[in-house]
């Protein structure tokens, strides 16, 4: 049965500009990290990706290696773009990286020419499309100079292989730099996709300052931090879940009882509040006047559903945040810290 959009699709969800640019972004976005892998696509997957676009969600993030295996996000996204999806190609905003291990040799990774551009056309490849609408450069690369990496998305972008530029756990200083290598050029960064939630708060410290004053936008990923920030973790780890799977970036070792115990404290907030605490987790990140949009990652249905509705309640009284600020610790969870320490 060919799937049909919903012409009521654009009516309750929110949305933001992002940076000083003219592209607006859904509050929530779709990340397929997880759970779209595989050899085939996994039937409540291809449910999610059509909800959530029937729930106004127009942004849909991908990268090279997403799986596992890698690539397979990307290819069983491409088999429902050529099907479903291709007609509503110009209400969609698509986006994919290039920058960590995608296949074998010294071109695989990191952020040299060779790499980012022989990726950005296997990921158009994979996912049956003429071009992405965002392209990041996925972590900073330490051993290729910035201008390299800026060689590379400026080629991308000048073919036309992506409409924005963007960039991925980048530090401050580093962010600073590959704007203003780009500014030279005439090409702005559109966007920044750091990781931050209530218990990995990096970016405050100095690189939402920096987001703000170049009017660059800012995407969150794992604001849930890959689904600690929800009811699943309150009484240690469940059989199904993340953390108990064999190939994981949810180490068990991050729940740790201290970080249980904060879990817990949070969600007697959200409670008080209406919310689940991952519904007050993502309203939180969404109240950082630096954040355009919080990309979420789900497994069904039901997970969709109730992060969609955290946005009936974004606002924080003074005492609420006073509350979640003697709570909400680093949590020593920022698995993308080696990359945005330089």
């Amino acid at each position: 049965m060919t799937y049909l959009a919903p012409s009521s699709r654009y009516k309750k969800m929110k949305y933001r500009n992002c940076g000083n640019s003219g592209l607006k972004l859904p509050l929530i976005s779709l990340g397929l990290w997880h759970n779209f892998g595989g050899k085939t696509i996994n039937p409540e997957s291809k449910k999610v990706l059509f909800k959530a676009f029937d729930l106004g969600i127009t942004h849909f993030d991908l990268a090279n290696n997403y799986g596992p295996p890698y690539g397979s996000a990307e290819t069983n996204f491409g088999k429902v773009m050529k099907g479903d999806l291709k007609k509503y190609r110009d209400e969609l905003i698509i986006s994919s990286k290039a920058g960590y291990d995608m296949w074998e040799g010294p071109y695989g990774e990191w952020g040299s020419k060779k790499h980012i551009i022989a990726s950005c056309d296997q990921s158009l490849k994979r996912m049956c499309v003429d071009y992405v609408d965002i392209f990041y450069s996925h972590r900073f690369d330490p051993n290729t100079p910035l201008e390299e990496t800026a060689d590379a998305l400026e080629s991308i972008y000048r073919s036309g292989k992506a409409q924005y530029i963007g960039v991925s756990s980048y530090s401050s200083k580093k962010t600073n730099q590959m704007f203003e290598i780009l500014k030279s050029r005439n090409i702005k960064i559109l966007i920044h996709q750091p990781s931050y939630s209530l218990i990995n708060r990096w970016i405050e410290k100095d690189l939402t300052k920096t987001l703000l004053k170049k009017g660059i936008g800012c995407i969150a990923f794992s604001p849930l931090a890959q689904g600690m920030l929800s009811e699943k973790y309150l009484k240690g780890i469940p059989k199904i879940s993340r953390a108990n799977q064999k190939i994981t970036s949810l180490d068990k070792s991050l729940i740790t009882k201290k970080n249980i115990k904060m879990i817990n404290e949070l969600n007697l907030i959200a409670k008080k509040r209406g919310q689940s605490l991952s519904q007050m987790a993502l309203a939180w990140t969404l109240n950082n006047k630096a954040v355009t949009s919080a990309l979420i990652g789900v497994r069904n249905l039901k997970q969709l559903k109730e992060n969609v509705e955290s946005l009936k309640n974004l606002n924080f009284s003074k005492k609420e945040l006073s509350s979640i600020n003697k709570k909400a610790k680093d949590g020593g969870i920022n698995l993308w810290l080696q990359s945005s320490s330089h």
